[in-house]
């Protein structure tokens, strides 16, 4: 047997290759190997961009741009609500924060604009 490469995404020892493709069946992940020598070359971080392109950084304060209903609740969070001290991460939902009156809450970059 071919020594094949672990998975890139979940590290998993159990690849296999399909035609061109090498395919991870724990996670599903899929890749070339001009992927992944691209990916050893240096690895791309994140860039978060609020609504108006400027680059959002962990501890940023910023301003809610739109009313957003708040999932399971009858609650609200109003325009121009200022949120302090967010937290990035990778997700559907980019920002994680506290919003005073309501509690933890995760947003989307496109909602928001940077104080």
């Amino acid at each position: 047997m071919p020594n094949l490469p672990n998975c890139p995404k979940c590290n998993s020892e159990y690849t296999y290759e399909d035609g061109n493709l090498f395919v991870c069946p724990e996670c599903a992940h899929e890749w070339t190997l001009e992927s992944e020598t691209e990916a050893d070359k240096g690895e791309v971080e994140k860039v978060y961009k609020d609504s108006n392109g400027n680059v959002l950084v962990d501890g940023d304060s910023i301003t809610v741009i739109k009313d957003l209903k708040v999932k399971g609740s009858s609650a609200v969070v109003k325009k121009g609500t200022k949120v302090k001290d967010i937290r990035l991460v990778d997700g559907d939902h980019d920002i994680d924060c506290k919003i005073d009156g309501i509690g933890a809450m995760q947003l989307k970059t496109e909602f928001v604009k940077k104080l």
